[in-house]
């Protein structure tokens, strides 16, 4: 039943591992150093290691139901790998990446009846509601609410603490994505035109 997962294994040792100049070594030897901390959604598709065909070193990563940041609570696992990140680790680029065809936004849209999904997603519920107001269909409800859940998460980001020092000492910059798994493309938020754009 693993062996899809150990023959991709058996591609990366060969590919980070092998030869002199092999990158998972040198990491080890040299300690990490990344740039970015991608809070992405637990889908299988929007994977964020594939989807930027990242090496291992290039980025913290973070994942929740919808990419969901919750509300600033002391001890969570989010909060605490945010601080290790911006404070000792110097991390500048907090991405807040979210997908099409979510099912967590469905679940939401939907009220699904599962107790402990949804109290997790419940807290982006404000999300749906912006979004009913300015969507009567049902398609263009769903894609506005997923943009609607990642800016919610922005905000809510903004509020933890660590965020908020980073911020105030102008060393780090948040960047709101939407990952459009039908076509491929990748849209960050314009702050000046309000509105997701294609990332060129």
């Amino acid at each position: 039943m693993t062996d899809k997962l150990l023959e991709g294994f058996q591609t990366f040792r060969a590919q980070y591992y092998d030869g002199a100049d092999a990158k998972m070594p040198k990491l080890v030897r040299e300690g990490q150093d990344p740039r970015y901390f991608v809070i992405s959604c637990i889908d299988s598709r929007a994977n964020p290691g594939t989807v930027f065909n990242a090496d291992p070193g290039t980025f913290f990563a973070h994942k929740a139901m919808g990419a969901i940041v919750r509300p600033y609570k002391q001890g969570t696992a989010l909060s605490a790998a945010l601080q290790f990140a911006l404070d000792y680790n110097k991390v500048d680029t907090i991405i807040v990446m979210g997908h099409t065809q979510c099912g967590a936004v469905d679940a939401l849209a939907n009220g699904l009846e599962d107790e402990e999904i949804s109290r997790f997603i419940g807290v982006v519920k404000n999300a749906l509601t912006r979004a009913k107001a300015c969507c009567g269909d049902e398609t263009q409800l769903a894609a506005q609410t997923e943009k609607e859940v990642i800016l919610e998460s922005v905000e809510n980001l903004k509020a933890y603490p660590s965020v908020a020092k980073a911020l105030s000492e102008e060393r780090v910059t948040i960047k709101p994505w939407l990952f459009d798994m039908k076509d491929g493309s990748l849209l960050e938020y314009s702050e000046g035109q309000k509105t997701f754009l294609p990332i060129n």
